[in-house]
């Protein structure tokens, strides 16, 4: 479904692509009604500037807007909170000016609890008719569990409730594995399908979900980073940033800590 909207938003080849991005917005504007009605999901177009240019509902809502309007001619960084809005601005920079393509990209959000909430972000440069990047296309959905229905929900809880009490630990897929009773590429597929997230994902986001709670306490980010399951500064650091677009100490002093 992610992909399909995509494409169908104008991420095209080259020679089959939009005139302009007022052509593609003329065609998109169209699709706007279908787009609104995904609740789960923050849709959305961006310019060369990383500007918004169009969005649904869903993303409208969660910059605390009434409409449409305000938004446009903004970027991220002037409409989400300091501790993130930066981070998804300087993202789309790679998108807009390297052509990167972002899929399945967890990341950190923060909704009016300051509580932390996760979704998979997708990001896809939009090209003109000559190959030249007019602007980007991107998706931000919700995690959601597919639901206690699924046959490997009993084996997959266990191996997520695992996670959640070990996650300051070195957890390897091995150890999952044996709790699951199924293959690597079981676990993986069953994970994917019912938690959104493979086994890694899972253990990343137990631990910058910890990690968002003490970073609000005066606890040395060293000591942080171990009680996270890290085994030095930096590669907590370097984690945390490439989910949140800060360091943990920009992190920190963004929270007012």
């Amino acid at each position: 479904m992610v992909r399909s909207t995509l494409a169908a938003l104008g991420s095209a080849e080259p020679g089959r692509g939009p005139a302009s991005l007022d052509d593609l917005l003329a065609s998109a504007e169209l699709l706007l009604p279908m787009l609104d009605a995904i609740p789960n999901a923050a849709i959305f177009i961006k310019d060369l500037q990383a500007r918004y240019v169009l969005a649904n509902r869903t993303l409208v809502q969660r910059c605390g807007l009434k409409d449409l309007r305000p938004l446009l001619g903004r970027t991220s960084a002037e409409v989400f909170p300091a501790q993130l809005g930066p981070g998804y601005t300087e993202q789309d920079r790679r998108v807009l000016e390297q052509g990167e393509v972002l899929e399945d990209q967890l990341e950190l959000h923060l909704y009016g609890s300051r509580e932390p909430g996760w979704c998979l972000t997708h990001k896809h440069p939009l090209l003109d008719r000559g190959g030249a990047i007019i602007g980007l296309a991107g998706i931000s959905v919700d995690l959601q569990s597919a639901g206690t229905a699924h046959p490997a929900y009993a084996r997959l809880a266990a191996v997520d409730e695992h996670i959640r009490n070990h996650f300051h630990e070195a957890i390897t897929l091995d150890t999952l594995t044996r709790i699951a009773g199924l293959s690597v590429a079981q676990l993986e597929r069953y994970c994917t399908r019912v938690f959104q997230l493979t086994p890694r994902q899972m253990i990343t986001k137990a631990r910058l979900e910890h990690a968002h709670r003490l970073l609000q306490t005066d606890l040395p980010i060293t000591d942080i980073a171990l009680q996270c399951g890290y085994t030095d500064h930096s590669a907590f650091s370097r984690q945390f940033k490439q989910l949140t677009g800060f360091t943990p100490r920009q992190y920190r002093q963004a929270m007012g800590g």
